[in-house]
């Protein structure tokens, strides 16, 4: 028997029993819809953070704060933290109250002359009071920056521009409307007011330009925080320390340096290495992502490990169901044994019978699966995820369903080993004479 005749005995023979086959195949097919749709909430959130970072830039850039001393009274896990003079609040999103030991004017050169070190920038921390327009309703807002080479995702408008002397700003999406603007549109062009309390506390009040409007997304650099320019970053920042001593001015939570764009993994982590050897941590934007990620991953895992249980629970129905087989064609495999079909081929032959039903359970599972993801992600971005614009919750890459398809397979290829085996053992003479 050719193999192409192989094959095509091994499907019709599969259906045989249409309905110990069809419960088998649905066996399966619960485990392939489950892996397919795991699989598939892995990829859209990875695949929307690594699209996120990429909008926004700064791949050769790295945020760098000077590395606390843990020490201190009750050492880093109990007990009050010893008064440092040079501690300034935490620019990053730590707990309240926490603080990191000041840049100075001598660290970011310290940092500058740095190996892999390219450019150097300090960041300002700016708080304001409110943000209004057209003398309306007051609100709370956060001031953002951009460490070099870094954009914002923007709905409408353009990115602020560091080398005008106009005072600029982008703002958030979640702004528009409560400041009183129509649509993101709208907003663009516009005038709103910033106020500042100096360190004398006295309120001073800016006005700047909206240029742009952002989206708020899971790796934004920004979060719900207006994102101005040089001109407006410098002017918020020298109001703000009004009455600050010269000497305590020039004190920075945090710097941005920049490296090479085309540095690979080890080159990054050797930078990392230097700037802790000389008392600095450095972070870059995947870092501060990759927990996220590592989170998912785990979630993902998880999931997946579910329905790989549910995969080998179905395992044992192929086993039951072609030992059924085997045994209700006893006669016909001693038949064709004594015609001269070798033990290798009745082998394949149950063997790929298992592995026909794995793909008729795998198939049809992933295609329902992909349906069914398309369809829930659709519906939640319209709705629950409306707020991250771009993220398909639910994505499928055609390599990973090919994937679980051929997994799938040579699962149910394995299962079928044991009863194509004992076809392939049975004595021709004892199965003719099987009643």
């Amino acid at each position: 028997m050719r193999t192409v005749d192989l094959i095509g005995t091994a499907v019709a023979n599969t259906f045989r029993s249409k309905t110990r086959t069809v419960l088998t195949i649905l066996a399966i097919f619960v485990g392939a819809f489950t892996l397919t749709l795991t699989n598939g909430l892995g990829t859209g959130i990875n695949a929307y953070i690594d699209d996120t970072v990429s909008s926004v830039g700064a791949s050769d850039t790295m945020t760098v704060t000077k590395t606390a001393d843990t020490g201190g009274l009750g050492g880093a896990t109990s007990g009050p933290k010893e008064y440092d003079p040079d501690a300034v609040a935490s620019a990053g999103a730590g707990a309240p109250g926490s603080t990191v030991v000041a840049l100075t004017p001598t660290d970011l050169d310290e940092l500058g002359g740095i190996d892999g070190v390219l450019d150097v920038q300090a960041v300002k921390s700016i708080s304001t009071d409110y943000i209004e327009s057209g003398g309306g309703t007051k609100y709370v807002v956060g001031v953002g920056g951009l460490i070099s080479g870094q954009s914002v995702t923007l709905l409408d408008g353009a990115q602020p521009d560091d080398d005008t002397d106009t005072l600029q700003l982008v703002l958030p999406t979640s702004y528009v409307e409560p400041l009183g603007f129509g649509s993101d549109a709208d907003a663009v062009g516009q005038t709103v007011t910033v106020a500042i309390t100096d360190a004398q506390r006295t309120q001073h009040t800016v006005d700047a330009t909206v240029v742009g409007v952002a989206e708020e997304s899971l790796a934004s650099p920004t979060g719900a925080s207006i994102v101005p320019n040089a001109a407006l970053t410098d002017l918020l920042y020298e109001t703000q320390n009004i009455g600050v001593p010269s000497d305590q001015v020039e004190r920075y939570a945090q710097a941005s340096i920049r490296f090479s764009a085309d540095a690979t993994d080890e080159q990054i982590t050797a930078l990392k290495g230097r700037l802790a050897d000389a008392g600095y941590t450095g972070t870059t934007v995947a870092d501060q992502l990759g927990t996220i990620k590592t989170v998912i991953d785990g979630i993902v895992l998880v999931l997946n490990a579910f329905a790989i249980i549910a995969l080998l629970a179905a395992s044992f129905g192929i086993v039951n169901t072609l030992l059924m087989s085997v045994q209700e064609r006893t006669r016909e495999i001693g038949l064709m044994k004594a015609m001269g079909m070798g033990s290798g081929k009745v082998f394949g032959l149950f063997s790929l019978e298992a592995a026909f039903i794995g793909f008729l359970g795998s198939a049809i599972g992933v295609g329902i699966a992909v349906l069914a993801g398309t369809g829930i992600s659709a519906a939640l971005s319209g709705s629950l995820l409306a707020d991250l614009p771009g993220l398909d919750l639910i994505a499928f890459d055609p390599v990973s369903l090919g994937i679980i398809v051929l997994v799938v397979m040579v699962i149910a290829f394995l299962a079928g080993t044991l009863p194509a085996a004992r076809a392939a053992k049975a004595d021709p003479v004892e199965s003719l004479r099987y009643e």
